[in-house]
């Protein structure tokens, strides 16, 4: 288990505003507090209502500052980009945007259809372009931006039970490093994150067996299961000043899998 009481501190995070995609449980709940206990303001995007307002009752009965949750369907571009419009008329300046959200419900290559294959290309690959896209006059504003794109090391590895998921993190790494090249000049930083099995909720409740864990352990160099807030605290590095000459990168986090 990890000590988040000696967690860093980054005083370049203080009242930063934050935008998180699919922050209301898993590793993107770890990320919404992570910044909240950094004392940004924090903005997440998701469609889980209840999870979202415990989550924020949470935080706010330890004294942070209460994020702000806009229901949204990530799926649903024009939806989107009205919420992205509504966040940037009360927050103009946009600081940081880490583009978690996304589905790994396990599939085979036999059973893919054209249907799902957008379907998942737009739960995991599509979003993170266009919220980017969106947020991006909002960095400028303010003269700088860190953007951090979620991906996985699925691809790398690479998994084997989910071929369009794995297509779409592999897809990542590589807008990540244009985006990187494309934004640089307007002091805006992209980096990918890639992490390992990471032992949030869903994991728990839909694939993490015995086997599958022994499975996990056996590969990584680290004998235990990688916690969400261990990824988080990444992610804030990555988002504070203190790596304001790191961009176009991308980091594994996975216990040394690959």
């Amino acid at each position: 288990m990890t000590n988040k009481s000696k967690s860093a501190i980054y005083p370049s995070l203080e009242d930063r505003l934050v935008v998180v995609t699919g922050g209301a449980s898993g590793i993107g709940a770890a990320i919404v507090e992570a910044f909240a206990m950094q004392r940004s303001q924090v903005v997440f995007l998701d469609i889980q209502d209840e999870a979202a307002k415990e989550l924020n009752a949470r935080l706010g009965a330890i004294g942070t500052k209460v994020p702000v949750y806009y229901r949204c369907d990530l799926t649903d571009i024009e939806a989107l980009q009205r919420t992205i419009t509504d966040v940037v008329e009360r927050f103009p300046a946009i600081d940081v945007l880490v583009n978690n959200a996304g589905n790994d419900t396990r599939h085979s290559v036999d059973e893919v259809t054209s249907e799902y294959w957008d379907e998942s290309m737009a739960a995991n690959l599509k979003h993170q372009f266009f919220v980017t896209q969106g947020f991006i006059p909002a960095m400028r504003r303010v003269g700088r931006g860190s953007i951090v794109n979620m991906s996985s090391i699925s691809w790398a590895i690479p998994s084997t039970d989910v071929p369009v998921y794995v297509t779409a993190k592999a897809a990542i790494v590589g807008m990540t490093r244009t985006l990187a090249h494309t934004l640089g000049k307007d002091n805006i930083r992209v980096n990918c994150v890639m992490p390992g099995a990471i032992l949030t909720e869903r994991q728990r409740r839909l694939w993490l067996t015995e086997e599958y864990k022994a499975e996990v352990l056996a590969r990584q160099a680290l004998k235990r299961m990688i916690l969400p807030d261990e990824v988080a605290r990444l992610i804030l590095f990555l988002a504070s000043d203190d790596s304001s000459a790191i961009t176009n990168q991308s980091y594994v986090i996975d216990g040394g899998w690959i």
